[in-house]
């Protein structure tokens, strides 16, 4: 039993701790994720979790850093009647959240490893409830455990984990996330990832003579096959990485295509409402020092009125267009951000942070 305590826990630690880690990477995926959960809840439920939204990046933070902390403990050993009780209200939690999800087909991705590894609500529902197994066996044997370390010790390495955390989870959010796995990180071809893998291959089910028939084509009715069913045995390979990237506005319509070719710097806002305004005359100033030799365009899908107004205060001389807001998000966790695309081929990422001189650009072309 013994033997099996440790292999359970460090299973159940070495998940949350990776699970943390893959969201840490992007706090702002998960504050959308947050976001999403608290409108469909003010829906369904009560209009005043509408009130949390405005907290989902604290609420997401300590969520992560929660996951992060408890894994760490686990594999510690470190006060395991506490650990499982909290495990326990957290895995609880968040099965309700993939159940909710998959069983009413509210929220299609609960970003429970981020992007790193995309799942379905029922996959997600599935995983919980493998946890719930796991934690329910953890809680049984909680008064089994023995700390590795000495009390001391082991705050003090839990104390770590909860600083570094916050550490990597405030530069993901001042900066961009340090690995970017959406299929808009740099090196990726957006017109690339906006094509299938694979076409779709197909495994008929036909019914002759009282027996069901498999088949990869299509058989005739006229030698006795009658038609019951059909899959496709590739589907995670038909659907593109990139489904909804569009760009469009009312002088050109739309403009998807000529967008991803030549040499673009695209300036993006979501909301130029809300975006950060420290930082935009050094973003004018750098594609102006860049006029001629890369053609800028903005996308936002703020209101004309907003992004007009806007424009003009900031002298921003660059034609702009229209694009969904969550796409714009999955480009760049920055609000404004800037993106150098060749051919449909990212180049380079910034954050309003991070904004480069002509020079660093210019070095990307060559």
């Amino acid at each position: 039993m013994k033997i099996l305590d440790k292999v359970v826990a460090f299973l159940v630690g070495v998940l949350f701790i990776f699970s943390g880690l893959v969201k840490l990477d992007d706090p702002m995926g998960t504050q959308i994720k947050m976001e999403e959960y608290f409108e469909v809840f003010a829906t369904d439920f009560a209009h005043f979790f509408e009130s949390f939204v405005p907290l989902a990046m604290p609420i997401g933070m300590f969520l992560i850093i929660l996951e992060i902390v408890l894994g760490v403990a686990l594999l510690l050993h470190y006060r395991m009647k506490i650990t499982a009780w909290v495990l326990g209200l957290l895995i609880a939690f968040f099965t309700f959240l993939t159940f909710y999800s998959a069983y009413f087909n509210k929220v299609t991705d609960c970003g429970c490893f981020g992007d790193a590894i995309p799942l379905t609500p029922w996959q997600s529902f599935g995983k919980d409830v493998i946890l719930v197994v796991l934690i329910g066996y953890l809680f049984w044997r909680r008064d089994k455990f023995r700390s590795y370390l000495p009390e001391g010790s082991s705050v003090y390495v839990l104390a770590a984990a909860t600083v570094i955390s916050i550490y990597i989870g405030i530069y993901a959010i001042n900066h961009l996330p340090p690995i970017d796995f959406r299929p808009y990180a740099v090196g990726d071809n957006i017109a690339a990832n906006m094509i299938p893998e694979e076409q779709p291959v197909f495994e008929y089910v036909f019914e002759k003579d009282g027996k069901h028939i498999v088949s990869s084509t299509y058989l005739s009715e006229k030698d006795g096959y009658k038609y019951v069913s059909h899959r496709i045995t590739n589907e995670d390979k038909t659907i593109p990485r990139i489904t909804d990237y569009n760009v469009w506005n009312e002088e050109t319509g739309d403009y998807t295509q000529q967008s991803l070719e030549g040499t673009k710097l695209f300036f993006i806002s979501y909301n130029i409402q809300e975006a950060d305004k420290e930082h935009i005359a050094q973003m004018v100033d750098l594609i102006n020092a860049l006029d001629g030799e890369v053609e800028t365009i903005a996308l936002t899908s703020s209101s004309t009125q907003d992004f007009e107004i806007f424009r003009h205060n900031y002298q921003l001389a660059a034609p702009y267009f229209y694009g969904d807001a969550t796409v714009l998000k999955a480009m760049i966790r920055s609000n404004p951000g800037l993106m150098l695309v060749q051919d449909g081929t990212v180049l380079g990422k910034w954050h309003y942070n991070d904004v480069p001189t002509a020079e660093e650009v210019e070095l990307l072309l060559k």
